[in-house]
């Protein structure tokens, strides 16, 4: 296949996988459905950004398609991989963030992308990247099992060392240097996928963007009618606030969505509709929410 075919490959798996999650979603929800805005960028691209609102599930669930070019890398990109400074670029990907009303049932998010970079209109590097992880205020260990159980499963057609490798790259990405924490109870990550070759890379690829819903979609059946008050809500609306922290202080695409020109709503809507702040808060010892930290560690879940 040439550059513009493995384009294309790609871009009709990701339109198409945007399509069947937001039907899973919106079938899981049962009372809303998403809203899209469809985009263009005046350098180059576009996208749909699609958002759901306050349903039955979820309160908010944004989930994205973006397919933009750029003349020079932004200098988040450039600083990664220097050796690429000054190269006209290509990207497409699909990402989401699931923001749950119910506390027991953990915020999610997932990435699937394909990056091509380009000196005078030809191809000299390309690479995939995604992953998916969770993020939990009251952890079960079941759930912790069976969303690492889909990664693991998922990973072993393409070698032992995989799953391994991608969920150590998760415990280390998703991690909150300013408070010494994990993000949650992380998944999978990986980023500069080339070395198999294009086939299979885009075919793992695919498998960890349909994986995503085979991991999340029980958790909903399991949590979303777990009875909850006022206490749970007001610490998922304080950890929310830590989701906040790491999408703006270390998270990559962020940086590279914002200095490349990209629709700023698009980026934030990774963002919960509601947060709170509470200096030096700390939860009771010995109660549930102080449980909460034992599960901000990097370990073998399975």
């Amino acid at each position: 296949m040439s550059q513009t075919d493995h384009h294309s490959a790609v871009r009709i798996f990701l339109t198409d996988l945007q399509d069947r999650i937001c039907a899973a979603l919106e079938g899981a929800d049962g009372a809303a459905r998403f809203a899209e805005d469809a985009w263009t960028r005046a350098e180059g691209g576009g996208g749909r950004t699609r958002v759901l609102k306050q349903g039955a599930v979820f309160e908010q669930a944004g989930i994205g398609f973006s397919e933009v070019s750029g003349a020079s890398l932004p200098a988040s990109a450039s600083a990664h991989r220097p050796e690429l400074a000054g190269a006209g670029w290509r990207a497409l990907g699909v990402s989401l963030v699931l923001h749950p009303h119910n506390p027991y049932l953990p915020t999610t998010h997932m990435n699937v992308r394909y990056f091509q970079a380009l000196r005078e209109g030809e191809e000299v590097a390309w690479w995939f990247g995604g992953g998916f992880d969770l993020t939990p205020y009251y952890p079960f260990d079941e759930d912790v099992r069976h969303w690492h159980s889909v990664a693991r499963d998922l990973c072993q057609p393409y070698g032992a060392e995989v799953y391994a490798a991608h969920k150590a790259a998760c415990d280390r990405y998703f991690f909150l240097k300013h408070r010494n924490e994990t993000r949650g109870v992380g998944g999978l990550f990986y980023d500069d996928l080339n070395s198999w070759g294009f086939e299979p890379c885009f075919a793992y690829t695919q498998a960890v963007g349909n994986g995503f819903l085979d991991a999340y979609l029980p958790l909903i059946e399991r949590r979303r009618d777990t009875p909850y008050g006022e206490r749970e809500r007001q610490f998922q609306l304080y950890r929310r606030g830590r989701y906040v922290e790491f999408n703006l202080v270390w998270d990559r695409g962020t940086l590279f969505g914002l200095q490349s020109g990209g629709r700023t709503e698009s980026i934030l809507m990774s963002l919960p509709p509601q947060v709170r702040f509470e200096y030096a808060y700390q939860p009771k010892a010995g109660s549930a929410e102080a449980r909460l930290s034992e599960y901000l560690v990097a370990r073998d879940w399975l």
